[in-house]
């Protein structure tokens, strides 16, 4: 078996003038690896390339994959992906799968991002103040998920409110309301970062309603997992179709 010219090609449009020295240890697993993930599963490609890379690079976050995301961060750079949206793709991982998971990978960023010549700090992509922050990210929860966050806080018991406040203020007050990154590519960051994790599907088939209302309809979902599937392993990738399923007609 050898390479295909299409998987080398969409390999080489990526990391050009870039060897794995897996291609010496390891041959016959790269020339299985690359020729499913750079040419099969890319035929079946409905993600621009763009929005394929940085719904891969937050996947590999969940994963807590630091070695291979510094090589697909720089993929990303290279076909456009532009430093404030690699930023941003980073800190929406924050309130999903921790800072303590994510830590390494803003480290690994700035690593990149320096070694590239780009000056850090970015410019801030913040909108929103201390005293504003809770309402302007309940605008947001109600534009994505509507009535339900208002059912939420009304079933939350006394002793749980804060978490709900915490959602709204935190979560979509200090990150989605963020520029940098729109809200449909958030939303569909969120998605792939949930689906990665696993074992998040009541989360993830919330935030499979909040993409439909935000305009990511179930061939960008599908989409999505299509690509992530390389990465996440088949378990991950059927879980997150059945939650698909669940919520979308096909």
């Amino acid at each position: 078996m050898a390479i295909s010219e299409v998987a080398r090609r969409n390999h080489e449009a990526l990391f050009p003038n870039h060897q794995s020295t897996l291609k010496e240890t390891d041959p016959e697993l790269i020339e299985l690896f690359d020729n499913w993930a750079f040419g099969e599963v890319l035929r079946d490609e409905t993600l621009d390339a763009r929005t394929r890379l940085m719904v891969q690079l937050a996947a590999l976050i969940a994963c807590q994959s630091v070695n291979e995301y510094r090589v697909m961060l720089g993929a990303a750079l290279t076909i456009g992906v532009t430093p404030i949206e690699a930023k941003e793709i980073v800190y929406q991982a924050v309130p999903y799968a921790g800072m303590a998971r994510v830590f390494d990978f803003l480290h690994v960023t700035n690593e990149v991002l320096k070694a590239r010549g780009v000056e850090l700090p970015l410019a801030g992509q913040s909108t929103t103040q201390p005293d504003t922050r809770l309402e302007q990210g309940l605008a947001a929860q109600k534009q994505i998920f509507g009535e339900k966050i208002d059912q939420m806080y009304a079933q939350s018991p006394k002793d749980q409110r804060h978490i709900q406040e915490y959602l709204s203020a935190n979560c979509f007050g200090d990150y989605y309301t963020r520029t940098g990154l729109d809200l449909k590519t958030r939303e569909l960051l969120t998605f792939a970062m949930l689906a990665a994790l696993g074992g998040c599907e009541p989360q993830l088939a919330g935030h499979v309603a909040g993409n439909l209302a935000v305009g990511n309809d179930r061939r960008v979902l599908v989409g999505a997992i299509t690509q992530l599937l390389p990465f996440i392993g088949y378990p991950r990738t059927l879980n997150a179709l059945r939650v698909i399923n669940e919520g979308t007609s096909p």
